[in-house]
């Protein structure tokens, strides 16, 4: 069961530079969190698409397509219920609630598909040394790329201890939602324990290699900002700055 999330596609999108993809996500978080309009956030998600289109990195929002429509569904019950408005529906759920709720839950689902996309087209390698050439100090983010990198890893670990209770008999399927979650609960502790002990080994190997020793480090991945990585840093700013007139000047 492959458990990462970077997909290796010969695309314009895998080219870019790290930092100028990082800009991006950052242009596509700003927009979201800025605009509570409806049409605009349906038009940031047409260009979030697209973009991720000419990375073919839109394979992975399967994977994630349940926690979308849950982060979405869980919205606009929230807000329904306790935003209020003068158009009453039912009780204390009103039209106002309702799309408020999925404007949020739009939000939300931006910034997590703008995420995906990022580290669908992305290396943690890149993403290490792009953090770096930013001047966040090395111990960061190596710390901040091992994060990513151990994330797959726990899942998958997960995976493997409830197949192998599996093959010992223990029914993980049967049973409502609410007894499911409950039979995983004890999975949890050999889980965590396989964690600790990959973590152990995972420290001793970098003091083995001397990890620290130096402040000064050399790379093997080299990086560097292209024409195209100029051309869509012009974009997200363009983007960035219209965004930013028309929400504190025009509206």
């Amino acid at each position: 069961m492959d458990m990462f999330l970077y997909l290796d596609n010969d695309t314009f999108l895998h080219r870019l530079d790290p930092r100028t993809k990082m800009l991006v996500m950052l242009a596509s978080f700003v927009v979201a969190l800025m605009f509570y309009s409806l049409p605009t956030l349906l038009g940031l998600t047409l260009v979030i698409v697209l973009y991720g289109m000419a990375g073919k990195t839109l394979g992975n929002l399967k994977r994630i397509r349940f926690i979308l429509l849950m982060i979405a569904l869980f919205s606009v019950v929230l807000w329904s219920l306790t935003y209020g408005g003068p158009t009453k529906i039912l009780g204390p759920i009103s039209t106002e609630g309702i799309l408020y709720g999925i404007v949020i839950g739009m939000k939300f689902d931006i910034m997590i598909i703008s995420g995906m996309i990022f580290l669908s087209s992305t290396k943690v390698e890149e993403i290490s040394l792009g953090l770096v050439k930013l001047r966040l100090p090395y111990r960061g983010a190596f710390a901040f790329a091992t994060a990513i990198r151990m994330v797959p890893m726990i899942v998958a670990t997960s995976f493997t201890i409830a197949q192998a209770q599996k093959s010992r008999g223990l029914d993980l399927d049967s049973g409502n939602l609410l007894e499911r979650a409950k039979k995983y609960v004890p999975l949890l502790i050999p889980t965590i324990i396989s964690v600790i002990r990959g973590t152990n080994v995972f420290a001793m190997a970098l003091e083995s290699k001397g990890f620290g020793y130096s402040e000064d480090r050399t790379n093997y991945l080299q990086i560097s900002i292209k024409k195209g990585d100029y051309a869509i840093l012009f974009l997200a700013l363009i983007v960035i700055t219209v965004s930013t007139y028309f929400k504190f000047v025009v509206i």
